[in-house]
């Protein structure tokens, strides 16, 4: 008797679980790829190009912690191009959560860039990175990406998220 009360009652769920298919699903779009160059164009990450290069770290500046690091990884181009791929892990703060059809969102992000000549640590430069998110129902997207309060990218439909610093 048990085990057909247990036997109708997992049918009984598995009817309620099903769905009809008509909800949307939400496209999730915030890859961010961040290239530096200097005013002549060498990728600044680069070091085999000269002795100048520069590495860099991330820290979320409204993040739990006094430090708290966000995830980002060094990735190439063909050729040999490199960037700064940043995905998520930054803590994003509502700036305008009021209408539930567009909500927009916001990740702030130290950057600290070394600048090494010769594997010797020569400077570090301190910016911020302003990353503003727009989740509607049937979007998440990066929307504006500010660096040093400057506007550096505003999203087009249907193309990357790419933003070139020119340091």
């Amino acid at each position: 008797m048990k085990n057909i009360f247990f036997g109708v009652l997992v049918v009984f769920f598995a009817f309620l679980s099903c769905r009809t298919g008509d909800d949307e699903l939400q496209s999730i779009d915030q890859i961010l790829n961040i290239y530096m160059k200097n005013e002549s164009g060498r990728d600044l990450f680069n070091n085999r190009k000269d002795s100048t290069y520069f590495t860099y770290s991330l820290n979320d500046i409204d993040g739990g912690a006094d430090i708290a690091p966000v995830n980002s990884s060094l990735r190439a181009t063909a050729d040999s191009t490199l960037f700064i791929e940043y995905i998520a892990g930054a803590r994003r703060i509502g700036i305008d959560t009021l209408n539930p059809d567009n909500k927009i969102y916001q990740s702030r992000i130290a950057v600290s860039l070394i600048k090494r000549v010769n594997n010797t640590v020569l400077d570090t430069i301190q910016d911020e990175l302003r990353i503003e998110y727009r989740m509607t129902p049937s979007v998440f997207e990066v929307s504006k990406v500010y660096y040093n309060d400057t506007l550096r990218f505003t999203k087009q439909p249907g193309s990357p998220n790419v933003v070139t610093i020119v340091k």
